[in-house]
């Protein structure tokens, strides 16, 4: 039997690795989005709906009756500083996928994308609805995390996932990770005084597989879950960095003292107050970059099980689609 599919944000970074997973399992995929794909082939796909305009979503969905369903869409900045209505696609467009959902009535399953920024950096929740975040973006997602469970049962099974710090090809410039190997592809990287600490990040090619796996297992297994999505066991940055300069080429990273990089981190900050949209360093990167990030993956290792793509099999992917695809020089 053919699956149909609909990903919301089926042009953004995730989705566009999730369209191509399905077309590859000639699954019937559609990609609700107001971007253009990032992957050209993919067009024929794709159609032009805002996850706001309720009618649209709604009708999209009824006539075209997916299975299952992944909410990718989402405004992803952290930008917004007056108001959490800025990020009205991560909660208003919640409602109205469910909506949609509960229209439709042939949905057998629905994965929503949250973030782990429903908790500031540095804080282990204690509970999935244990929430504490430090922006706009977070405070919104947190909220359509809220919308999902109190619609409950009423559309069918579901599961929540917060992506951590996601990293492969398709990232693009917003993404963090595309910037942390152009750095060091460009020799611009400094690495934080002795600072080594452990990082749940995760290879998209991983994070489509945990994705599958979510999908296809048992409903009672998944049902009503939160999952935090990221390889497993957690990388160290120090490494990390090493075994992406080694596969680019590039000159081996010098190491900075963290109290230069806190003065240059903290007038990033100031110059972003000022206007310069996206400064090189800010506290919250640096924060982001040195503080220990590690988050429970057993339950999600008991559904997926071992990981298809190892650490330095991942960079090797990425740094070759960077060549292919962004102008990234073999060096040496």
């Amino acid at each position: 039997m053919t699956i149909k599919v609909i990903v919301t944000g089926g042009s953004g970074f995730i989705g566009t690795n999730l369209v191509e997973r399905f077309l590859e399992r000639t699954w019937k995929v559609l990609n609700l989005d107001i971007a253009e794909p990032r992957n050209d082939t993919h067009r024929e796909h794709w159609r032009r709906v805002d996850i706001l305009d309720r009618d649209s979503v709604i009708g999209t969905f009824s006539a075209y009756r997916p299975d299952v369903v992944l909410h990718m869409a989402a405004r992803t900045d952290l930008h917004e500083s007056r108001s959490i209505k800025g990020y009205a696609a991560n909660t208003d467009g919640v409602v109205n996928v469910i909506e949609a959902i509960r229209r439709t009535g042939s949905v057998e399953r629905t994965v929503f994308a949250s973030s782990r920024l429903v908790c500031e950096i540095g804080y282990t929740p204690k509970n999935e609805e244990d929430y504490r975040p430090s922006t706009l973006y977070g405070e919104s997602k947190a909220l359509g995390e809220r919308l999902v469970r109190r619609a409950g049962q009423s559309f069918g099974p579901w599961v929540i996932v917060r992506p951590t710090s996601i990293w492969g090809p398709w990232f693009d410039v917003p993404v963090p990770y595309k910037r942390f190997f152009e750095l060091i592809a460009r020799n611009l990287y400094v690495h934080p005084g002795q600072r080594n600490p452990r990082k749940s990040f995760g290879y998209v090619g991983n994070t489509i597989y945990q994705l599958e796996k979510i999908l296809e297992a048992p409903t009672e297994k998944v049902n009503g879950k939160t999952l935090y999505l990221s390889d497993y066991p957690p990388i160290f940055l120090r490494q990390w960095a090493n075994q992406i300069q080694e596969a680019l080429g590039a000159k081996p990273i010098n190491t900075v003292p963290l109290s230069l990089l806190k003065i240059a981190a903290a007038m990033g900050t100031a110059a972003k107050v000022l206007g310069w949209r996206e400064p090189p360093l800010t506290k919250f990167r640096l924060d982001n970059m040195i503080t220990e990030m590690v988050y429970d993956t057993s339950e999600l290792e008991s559904i997926v099980g071992r990981l298809p793509f190892s650490e330095k099999q991942g960079v090797a992917i990425t740094v070759d689609w960077l060549r292919n695809h962004n102008g990234v020089p073999r060096q040496g």
